[in-house]
C-alpha cells in the first residue's frame, strides 16, 4: 500500500506523538458526500495569489477529516455539519500549512511517509485490525476515503510537525537555569490562612424596610422582565402507544447482536464510548434499548405525521382547526403554561427545537410539528404570544425581598472584611500576631493546604473562592503579611501569607528533564502559533473566509410543511 520503508528513524516517533497546538476546530460534513458536497462560494479565492482550484480544496478538506479521526480516535458525525464556517476556515488553513511546506522545501520520504503511517494505524491492532490493507477496507473504503487519502495527509502532517519544529527552533534554547527558575517559581509552596467573609452570616440580621425594598426594586428592574413568552396547544402521540410493536419488531431482528459484536471488534473502546458503555454486555442493552425506541420513535412520528397532513391542507390556516381535527380523530388536545424561550415548557419533556418551532409561529402560520421528544412526537397550534414585561412589586414581593436581604448581607460582609484587614495592618505594626487578632475578633482563621502555581485543584478552599483567584493573592502578597481584602462572589477573603515551603531538591533534579522538554515544547509552539496567526492574516485574505456570508433563503409559503 505504501511501498517498503527504509529501518525506523529516531525522531518518527517524536513526530508521530506530537499534536499540532494552533488552533483547529473540525466540523464535518457526511463521507459519502465528501467529494461533491461543500459549503462555501463557487470562488474558492487564492492563498499568497496562489488560485484555490475546486480539487486542492476537495483534498484538503479530506485531510483535515483524516486528522481530526487520528487526534481525537472519533469520526465525524451529521450533527457537526450544522455548524457553519468551521469547515471552510480549517480547510483554508491546512491549504496555507501544505503550502508553506512547498515554499521552504519540506519534503517527506515515501520509507517516512509509511512508517508514520503504520505506526498510526498501529493504534488500532486491539480491534483487530492488523494491516495497512485491513485499516483501508475496514475503515477507511466504508467512508469514502482511499490510500491516497491517508498517504497524503499523513505526508503533510509530518510536514506540519516539520514546520513546527523549524519555525519554533528559536523558542527551544532555554539555558538550564531558566528551567530551574521556572520549575521553582511552577512548584514552589506556601503556607497560608484565610479569614472569609460570607455573605450568609450577616443574613439572619438583615431587615427589609418597604421604602428601601421599593428603591431596590425600582433600580433593578430590568433584572425582574419577564422575556416574550408563547402558549400553545399540542396534540401528543406518546411512544409508549407503539411499545408492543416495536417489542415485535426487535424479536425478527435475530442478527442483532452479530452486527453489535462486528461493530464491537472494528471500533474497540470507542465503539463502547459512543454507546456510553463499558463493556460488550451492556453495549447490547444499550443498543437494543436504543434501536427499540428508534422503531417506537418511527411509529410516533408516522402517525403524527398521518395526523399533521390533513391539518396542514385546512383552508383557512386557523389555530382552532387543530381542535376539530383531533376532535374527529378522537384525539386529546392539551395546552402548555406560557413559556420563554429559553426555558421552554417546564410540564413537557421536550428539546431546545419545541421552543423555538412555538416562538416561530403566528396567527398566519400557526402550526407546526411533527416535533419529536423523548417521549412523543408533538403536533402544535399557536394560542397566544406575551410580550416581555415587567411584574409588579406586589407580584414578586417575596422574591423581591429575598434579593435584597442577599445583597444587604453581601455588603455588610465587604464592609466587615474591609475593616477587619485595617485592624490586621494596625496589629501587625504593633507586633500583634494573626491568629492572636482573629480570635480576639471572633473570626476564624482558616488554616489552608500548601499549594503552587502547578496545583491543580484544591476541593476545601474552592467552595469559597476560586482557585486561580487564589492563587493571585496569595503569589503576589508579602511573606509574613496579610493581602488586601478581596471581594468574592459570597463575600470575601483576607489572604495571610506565612511562608514559602522549601522545595524538594531530589525531586526537582528528577523532574526537571521533563520539566525542561515541557518548556522548550511550549516555547516551540508559541513561536509557531504566533508565526502561523500572521502567515494566516496575510495569506488568507483573498479567501472566502474573509467574505460575508450569505443567509439561507427562508421559505415564505404558509404552507408549507413544518417539522
Amino acid at each position: 500500500m505504501f511501498g517498503t520503508f527504509r529501518k525506523h528513524q529516531t525522531w518518527l516517533w517524536a513526530v508521530i506523538i506530537t499534536v499540532i497546538i494552533f488552533s483547529f476546530v473540525i466540523y464535518f460534513s457526511p463521507y459519502s458526500k465528501l467529494n461533491n458536497t461543500r459549503r462555501g462560494p463557487a470562488n474558492l479565492g487564492s492563498i499568497n495569489g496562489e488560485r484555490v482550484s475546486e480539487e486542492e480544496y476537495i483534498r484538503a478538506r479530506r485531510e483535515v477529516f483524516l486528522r481530526s479521526f487520528f487526534t481525537t480516535g472519533n469520526w465525524p458525525n451529521e450533527e457537526a455539519m450544522k455548524q457553519g464556517g468551521e469547515i471552510d476556515r480549517d480547510t483554508y488553513q491546512w491549504l496555507l500549512l501544505i503550502q508553506k511546506q512547498k515554499q521552504l522545501g519540506v519534503h517527506i520520504s515515501t520509507e517516512v511517509v509509511a512508517q508514520a503511517a503504520r505506526s498510526m494505524i498501529s493504534q488500532f491492532q486491539r480491534s483487530g485490525i492488523n494491516s495497512a490493507e485491513a485499516f483501508l477496507k475496514q475503515v477507511l473504503e466504508p467512508r469514502g476515503f482511499g490510500a491516497d487519502d491517508l498517504e497524503r495527509f499523513v505526508r503533510h502532517y509530518i510536514g506540519v510537525q516539520e514546520l513546527i519544529s523549524t519555525i519554533g527552533l528559536g523558542g527551544k534554547l532555554v539555558v538550564p537555569q531558566e528551567v530551574r527558575d521556572l520549575y521553582q517559581r511552577e512548584h514552589e509552596e506556601v503556607a497560608t490562612a484565610a479569614v472569609f467573609f460570607s455573605s450568609s452570616n450577616y443574613l439572619a440580621g438583615v431587615t427589609a424596610p418597604p421604602d428601601a425594598m421599593m428603591q431596590f426594586y425600582t433600580n433593578r428592574q430590568a433584572i425582574y422582565r419577564i422575556p416574550d413568552r408563547v402558549q400553545v396547544s399540542y396534540v401528543k402521540v406518546g411512544l409508549t402507544n407503539f411499545q408492543a410493536e416495536a417489542t415485535q419488531t426487535m424479536a425478527k431482528m435475530t442478527n442483532l447482536d452479530t452486527q453489535i459484536e462486528e461493530a464491537f471488534k472494528q471500533g474497540g473502546t470507542n465503539f463502547l464510548r459512543d454507546v456510553k458503555a463499558q463493556s460488550l454486555p451492556e453495549a447490547k442493552v444499550k443498543v437494543r434499548e436504543a434501536r427499540l425506541k428508534e422503531i417506537e420513535t418511527q411509529g410516533a412520528r408516522k402517525q403524527a405525521m398521518e395526523f399533521a397532513t390533513p391539518l396542514f391542507d385546512m383552508e383557512p390556516l386557523r389555530a382552532e382547526n387543530l381542535d376539530k381535527l383531533a376532535k374527529e380523530k378522537g384525539l386529546v388536545v392539551q395546552v402548555t403554561a406560557p413559556f420563554d424561550l429559553q426555558d421552554g415548557p417546564k410540564e413537557l419533556e421536550v428539546g431546545s427545537d419545541f421552543a423555538q418551532k412555538a416562538f416561530a409561529r403566528t396567527p398566519e402560520d400557526p402550526f407546526a410539528g411533527p416535533i419529536l421528544g423523548p417521549d412523543g412526537a408533538y403536533i402544535i397550534a399557536l394560542v397566544k404570544k406575551i410580550p416581555s414585561e415587567i411584574p409588579p412589586l406586589d407580584q414578586i414581593r417575596a422574591r423581591v425581598e429575598q434579593d435584597y436581604k442577599i445583597n444587604q448581607a453581601l455588603n455588610l460582609a465587604r464592609t466587615a472584611g474591609t475593616a477587619f484587614y485595617q485592624t490586621l495592618t494596625n496589629g501587625l505594626a504593633q507586633g500583634k500576631t494573626v491568629a492572636a487578632m482573629c480570635a480576639e475578633a471572633k473570626v476564624q482563621l482558616v488554616e489552608m493546604p500548601p499549594f503552587s502555581l502547578s496545583t491543580r485543584e484544591l476541593p476545601q478552599v474552592e467552595e469559597h473562592i476560586p482557585l486561580n483567584q487564589l492563587k493571585q493573592i496569595a503569589f503576589t502578597a508579602p511573606l509574613g503579611k496579610v493581602s488586601p481584602f478581596q471581594m468574592t462572589a459570597d463575600g470575601g477573603v483576607i489572604v495571610y501569607v506565612k511562608s514559602r515551603l522549601p522545595l524538594d531538591e531530589a525531586k526537582m533534579n528528577a523532574s526537571l528533564p521533563a520539566f525542561a522538554n515541557y518548556v522548550r515544547q511550549s516555547r516551540q509552539n508559541e513561536a509557531f502559533n504566533e508565526w502561523f496567526r500572521k502567515e494566516a492574516e496575510k495569506g488568507l485574505r483573498d479567501t472566502p473566509l474573509n467574505q460575508p456570508r450569505t443567509p439561507p433563503a427562508l421559505s415564505s409559503s404558509p404552507k408549507a410543511k413544518k417539522s
